[in-house]
């Protein structure tokens, strides 16, 4: 299936792994680049050492094209994208909107940028900084999150750049591939879907929390770090969602501690960086540092298994899913579902057309 975004990367396929703190690691990148599909290697949760192992792993296990994600807002972003340049990575995607002088340094290296965004405007931001491509994430979507539906801000976002849009946030199958394209995407983006297959380097006791999940174990709460995030209902989501200010500002400070030491940034690059996540909102000391420190809140449950003293970021499509395939049968699900499906609507268009009293 070709799309300007299988063109524009080079992947046999319009498909995307989001690049998922701890989870989107070489294993699980090498699996989908396998595949056909595009993986995202998630760098915010490596250091830059590590993140140049990674894509040099990657590299050493398969030649298809692949990405890196980071964070335009980190005080070593411009470290990173060296890393992307010099190490030849095909695509820089990121979590917030790069700038305008970043956007240049990786287009002018021949690295194909594409940024995530929550709104129209962002998007008509970047591609008017020469953005190749924009994954747009409605609100279905795991992770920090918006509140405006993906079917509703997609088609807003196509009508509104000239550039590829792909589409995350509810999408798990090629009938959702098939609805995005409808709406004039150039392929989806899928983050839970990729997390729930065995793949995943996520501990098997975390995987079978989230197959067991319904529509209502999953929430959108501001109690981790005072934005919006989409989660499943955890122990820990309801302790910090109960406490005060004072016990929040204690397990902040705790788990702060830990994430310094793993990933080498000071204590003032820490609340610099918790600061940068704010977005203009007013927040809390403890929503600062949990800004800061959330991947540490993540890596509890996605790496050490803890359920119950970490975060499970959750898309609303985990409700939906049942079963753990590798990445390869899942892309081949997902394409075979999507041709299926185009098949049937091209024979119930040939029908309507051929019964109707004109013929035409």
């Amino acid at each position: 299936m070709r799309t300007a975004l299988t063109d524009l990367t080079g992947v046999r396929h319009p498909i995307v792994q989001t690049g998922m703190g701890w989870v989107s690691g070489p294993r699980l990148v090498t699996a989908t680049a396998r595949a056909g599909a595009l993986g995202i290697l998630a760098s915010a949760t490596m250091s830059p050492d590590q993140l140049r192992s990674a894509v040099r792993e990657v590299r050493s296990r398969t030649d298809a094209p692949f990405g890196v994600n980071l964070r335009a807002d980190a005080g070593d972003a411009r470290e990173r994208v060296r890393i992307i340049v010099e190490e030849g990575v095909r695509v820089a995607s990121f979590a917030l909107a790069p700038s305008k002088e970043l956007i240049a340094e990786l287009k002018d290296a021949g690295v194909v940028v594409v940024p995530s965004v929550g709104a129209r405007r962002h998007a008509e931001k970047v591609a008017a900084w020469g953005a190749d491509a924009v994954i747009v994430q409605g609100g279905e979507g795991g992770g920090h999150t918006g509140n405006v539906a993906t079917t509703v801000l997609l088609p807003q976002v196509v009508d509104a750049v000239d550039i590829p849009v792909i589409a995350a946030g509810g999408f798990h199958d090629g009938r959702g591939l098939v609805a995005a394209l409808a709406y004039g995407a150039a392929g989806v983006a899928m983050g839970t879907r990729f997390l729930l297959t065995s793949d995943s380097t996520v501990p098997d006791a975390v995987k079978a929390r989230y197959l067991a999940a319904t529509v209502k174990d999953i929430t959108l709460t501001t109690a981790v770090d005072g934005l919006p995030h989409r989660m499943l209902r955890t122990e820990m989501v309801a302790e910090l969602e109960g406490a005060g200010r004072l016990r929040s500002l204690y397990h902040a400070l705790r788990r702060a501690s830990g994430f310094r030491r793993l990933s080498g940034l000071s204590r003032l690059g820490m609340v610099r960086d918790g600061r940068a996540l704010r977005h203009g909102k007013e927040l809390t000391w403890s929503q600062v540092l949990l800004a800061a420190n959330t991947p540490m809140l993540l890596k509890a449950s996605m790496v050490d298994g803890r359920t119950d003293l970490g975060i499970m970021a959750s898309g609303q499509v985990a409700a939906l899913i049942e079963d753990l395939p590798s990445v390869a049968e899942l892309v081949a699900r997902v394409m075979a579902e999507a041709e299926r499906t185009l098949t049937v609507l091209g024979a119930e268009s040939s029908r309507a057309a051929n019964s109707s009293p004109s013929g035409d």
